[in-house]
């Protein structure tokens, strides 16, 4: 066996728990992350501006020894990279939509503009304005990303639906941001890509940023998310992030045992620092919890929340949205 240096991220517990009809009480969630730090896992994702029983969870979890694995997941928003450096946390995720059509959906301008207000990006939008657009996210990450590199705080951003952002202007984001980062996380936010087009992707954008610290996140919308997340690393990707049974929105995540197992019995690649006997700890639990990531194409995947989910699984949806 030949070990490798990726860097294995964990979502399980909130990327995981946006899976419809889930919803993990603390106590699980606070033996889950024991189980999967066991793992060896370099990174565990929480979001302590989700709610108060979020952040008392990641303080609870710094003081019982999880200090070396425990990230929190933060929005673009100064008071909420406060709240994360109070919790005690070392390392933080800030994301942020890259792609022209979130872009132009959540900018403030474009949302008050009398003629750009009911329209997307298919419509015809002339290009100064997509120009100025984009040079504010930029603007606005790079205001984010320094304040929380002034905290001491170690950063990955998150590219939200980087697999439908403009390349070029891609690249540019991670020379802009690469920085102030430890990780530059390309997530496929939608499930489009294949594994023939992801290599491509990774192996062009590694040429064109000098070789940047580039992790994925796969959605598993076409089932192709075990295979696109392979692809990556053999073009050179850095991390991966996923989550244990493949459990998330829609049709889930690229499930992390899968990868890990994957690259071992194909290619004869251990990850450093990986216990792989405790891996079936994790998925064991969710077993037993009768958790299970939905089959692509299926109903269940393509369900939305309901009035009828629980309350506060609503409340924590809501959040996330605002």
């Amino acid at each position: 066996m030949e070990t490798i240096h990726l860097q294995i991220s964990d979502e399980t517990l909130r990327d995981g728990e946006q899976q419809v009809g889930i919803f993990f009480e603390s106590e699980t969630k606070r033996t889950l992350a024991h189980r999967i730090a066991a793992t060896g896992v370099h990174q565990i994702a929480l979001m302590p501006a989700i709610h108060a029983t979020e952040e008392h969870l990641v303080k609870t979890l710094l003081q019982e020894g999880l200090s070396q694995q425990l990230v929190a997941s933060t929005m673009m928003v100064r008071p909420l990279i406060d709240q994360a450096k109070a919790c005690g946390v070392g390392q933080i995720i800030l994301f942020n939509a890259v792609s022209d059509r979130l872009l132009f959906l959540r900018d403030v301008a474009i949302r008050c503009h009398p003629i750009y207000a009911t329209k997307t990006i298919d419509d015809t939008i002339p290009q100064p304005v997509i120009n100025r657009i984009r040079q504010s996210m930029i603007e606005t990450v790079l205001k984010h990303l320094r304040y929380a590199a002034s905290l001491g705080l170690k950063i990955c951003f998150a590219a939200e639906d980087a697999s439908r952002a403009d390349f070029d202007f891609l690249v540019e984001c991670i020379h802009s941001f690469k920085p102030y980062l430890q990780q530059f996380l390309l997530c496929d936010t939608v499930g489009i890509l294949t594994p023939e087009k992801t290599y491509i992707w990774m192996h062009d954008l590694l040429e064109y940023t000098q070789h940047a610290p580039l992790s994925v996140h796969f959605h598993n919308d076409m089932g192709l998310a075990l295979e696109n997340t392979i692809q990556a690393v053999q073009a050179g990707a850095t991390g991966i992030s996923g989550t244990f049974g493949g459990i998330g929105e829609r049709a889930g995540n690229v499930a992390l045992e899968q990868v890990l197992n994957g690259l071992r019995l194909r290619f004869g690649w251990e990850v450093d620092g990986i216990d792989y006997d405790a891996l079936v700890h994790v998925t064991d639990l969710l077993d037993q919890l009768n958790l299970h990531a939905h089959p692509p194409y299926s109903r269940p995947a393509q369900r939305a929340q309901t009035k009828h989910e629980p309350h506060e699984l609503i409340c924590r949806y809501l959040a996330r949205l605002f």
